[in-house]
């Protein structure tokens, strides 16, 4: 099972991917520095809207590149949706007012991508304290913020009152929130989904529960998939009894990867370790006893159980997603969404969400899971928290100064349209340099290093480690 940090009543919180967590952060207002000298030479201004014009010695070094002499390209195989999932503080009313609002332009600026929202939980309260009783004023409002910021709505349905549990109505304990509902509850909850969707006509896509919390079989040490699917099959019939046009998607488990030798490992291998038997198990008896899916969810990070540290350069780890995409593919032709993902950072390299090293991880991710064909992958926090050491697309806007743009925010703004439209091709470099790049058929490119060692350019300056570079087609 994961490694969970606890929330407390007051803050409903989310289990941590694989692995205990050591932080190497810098501290909070150097990170905040790092982020704005990454973006210094692309953005002229807090909302971090991108200067096409090319001024800088880091751009020039990246232009005189030849991307073709000694570059392998992929052409991205179809459209992929990239969006957003909102955890506890994202932009919220409780925020400082200029700080939400320089949030919210960004993520306005971000164009019609997904924005996924929680039934309950990280960062949205008990819809049904009580049987019959509904409670929806925190998903209103972070529905209204997706409608405020021109995104698209999806639901979580995921996690459940306490009731369901087990527990007295009308109490809600959020150390439980991990838990998943009593088999003789399963079809409460569907009936709760059914309301939910109702609710919210905007909704046009669900993701049914979160990791499997709950469903895992100690004894047996594998995830309890029967009791899953169970659930799942409720909940899918429920949806599509009131709103068939939803699209439904599961099982949303964590495609985890271990050491080689770990008695759990699959033969399923690459430079990075091996795949998790288990995570496997559950795809293959989920595909064969649901009722119906509209898409497939997973989730997943770059490192091995146990471990923090990325090997660099960082699209090793990143490989890893290519692959089971793949494994999926030979099984089903249901899309695939990556609900989470994690990139890692090696362990000489500054992680969080202010750091370049960090935001080049969360690109090489994207890029592998574009080279195999995923369809859609949903970024997990666009607010910062110094909580967990990943990007995110705008620093914490709980602070009178926040909401301000990372390292992550233009490359990402260049990214969600162009992945959506389907015509982004892969590029790496081959050999000892560690150079990646996006490019699009009118020769916008965006570039990045995969490592922290500078890249030498004949005739530049080297490109530095971790640096993000989006370049348009006015050279």
């Amino acid at each position: 099972m994961r490694v969970s940090r606890r929330p407390s009543p007051t803050s409903p919180g989310r289990s941590l991917p694989p692995g205990p967590f050591r932080r190497r952060r810098i501290p909070a207002l150097a990170a905040f520095v790092v982020g704005l000298l990454a973006v210094a030479s692309c953005t002229p201004g807090d909302t971090g809207t991108t200067d096409t014009a090319p001024s800088t010695s880091l751009e020039a070094s990246a232009r005189a590149v030849d991307l073709d002499e000694g570059w392998t390209w992929d052409r991205q195989p179809g459209p992929m949706e990239l969006g957003v999932t909102h955890t506890q503080n994202s932009l919220d009313d409780t925020e400082p007012a200029e700080a939400r609002q320089r949030g919210v332009d960004i993520l306005s600026s971000l164009g019609e991508e997904y924005q996924n929202h929680h039934l309950m939980g990280f960062g949205t309260l008990n819809p049904e304290p009580s049987p019959g009783e509904f409670e929806w004023s925190s998903l209103d409002r972070r529905m209204e913020l997706t409608e405020e910021t021109g995104g698209k709505a999806m639901l979580t349905l995921c996690c459940s009152p306490d009731w369901m549990k087990g527990g007295p109505p009308g109490v809600t304990s959020w150390e439980r929130i991990e838990m998943s509902p009593l088999p003789e509850y399963f079809r409460d909850y569907a009936n709760l989904a059914r309301e939910a969707v109702q609710r919210y006509p905007q909704v046009d896509r669900v993701l049914v529960w979160n990791e499997l919390k709950g469903f895992y079989n100690e004894e047996e040490n594998r995830w309890d998939y029967e009791g899953y699917t169970a659930f799942y099959n409720e909940v899918y019939q429920a949806v599509k009894s009131v709103r068939p046009d939803v699209q439904v998607g599961g099982p949303y488990v964590v495609m985890s990867s271990l050491p080689t030798d770990s008695p759990d490992a699959s033969d399923i291998r690459g430079r990075w370790g091996a795949l998790d038997q288990r995570p496997l198990d559950v795809i293959e008896y989920w595909l064969e006893n649901n009722v119906g899916a509209d898409f497939m969810v997973v989730d997943g990070a770059t490192t091995n159980r146990g471990q923090q540290d990325a090997i660099s350069p960082v699209d090793v780890g990143a490989e890893k997603f290519s692959v089971i995409d793949r494994w999926i593919q030979e099984r089903t032709q249901l899309p695939i969404w990556w609900a989470e993902f994690y990139a890692n950072v090696p362990a000489d390299s500054d992680a969080g969400f202010g750091t370049e090293a960090s935001a080049v991880s969360t690109l090489a991710v994207i890029q592998a899971m574009a080279r195999s064909g995923t369809q859609g992958a949903l970024l997990w926090g666009p607010e910062g928290s110094e909580s967990l050491d990943y990007s995110s697309l705008w620093s914490p806007a709980t602070e009178a100064d926040g909401g301000q743009p990372t390292p992550l925010t233009d490359a990402w703004r260049w990214l969600v349209p162009k992945m959506r439209a389907g015509d982004v091709e892969l590029g790496r470099a081959q050999g000892e340099s560690a150079l990646a790049a996006f490019r699009t058929a009118d020769g916008s490119v965006l570039m990045m290093n995969l490592s922290a060692d500078p890249v030498p350019v004949p005739g530049q300056e080297a490109i530095p480690g971790w640096a993000i570079i989006p370049m348009d087609n006015s050279a």
